[in-house]
């Protein structure tokens, strides 16, 4: 099986991303409903892991991450974010902190954001992740960006695999994909062997492989800035957050 250059490839344009359409529909358009909406079902969990290292209960927990999304959708209440620094990971800590202070009673007495579950949150799923988490020493805002960046490499790395799929190319990404992940492997010649190729041919593939997951890394982070030249901060920040 010959690892030819057909790793896809595909343009990006910075108008087009999730946050930036957010930012430029703040009167409540359908196209910046849509889009934040879709940024909070990706990055509910970060949320959630902090109002859990907060000191709340599982229970109060999800009630209050829903009560926030509930409230966050309905109002569209995006009017202060300064599209200069408008970094959702930023406006979402900052707005999450807001509603803890001021919102409580209410979001208890909503229970679960007044029956309208807008973010899909599986109970079990939320405590089972946040169960590896008891462990670390680490203060609420570090485990918020924590889980923010390991979240944004997971969504990279599944539209990664869901385009090698489309290509045909699913075995050439299984058998690759430690080289994006760290993982063990076997002696370049095994995996080579195992996919009918030469080792020079499998060198120039994971060369390429990695080179399309530096670009699905950019391109996801200009999904959650306003501005192209937020991502090189936004990149430094990520690999900052995971070094704690």
């Amino acid at each position: 099986m010959p690892l030819d250059d057909s790793t896809p490839r595909e343009g990006h344009v910075f108008a087009t991303t999730r946050w930036s359409v957010v930012l430029g529909a703040r009167d409540g358009s359908p196209a910046g409903d849509d889009a934040l909406a879709k940024l909070c079902r990706t990055y509910w969990y970060p949320l959630y892991a902090f109002v859990r290292r907060q000191g709340h209960g599982a229970h109060d927990a999800q009630d209050l991450t829903q009560g926030f999304f509930a409230r966050l959708l309905e109002k569209k209440d995006l009017a202060a974010v300064d599209r200069s620094k408008g970094k959702f990971r930023s406006f979402l800590l900052a707005s999450m902190k807001h509603f803890l202070a001021n919102e409580w009673d209410r979001a208890r007495a909503q229970k679960r954001g007044g029956g309208l579950a807008l973010i899909s949150i599986d109970d079990a799923e939320a405590e089972g992740r946040y169960a590896h988490e008891a462990a670390e020493q680490s203060t609420a805002e570090q485990l918020f960006d924590r889980r923010w960046a390991l979240t944004l490499l997971d969504q990279v790395l599944a539209r990664l695999e869901a385009e090698m799929a489309a290509a045909g190319k699913r075995a050439t990404f299984d058998a690759l994909k430690f080289s994006l992940t760290g993982g063990q492997a076997a002696a370049y010649e095994e995996i080579a062997h195992r996919l009918g190729t030469t080792e020079g041919a499998l060198k120039v593939a994971i060369h390429r492989l990695r080179d399309r997951y530096r670009t699905l890394l950019r391109e996801e982070i200009a999904d959650t800035v306003g501005s192209a030249a937020d991502v090189d901060e936004e990149l430094r920040h990520l690999f900052s957050a995971l070094s704690v």
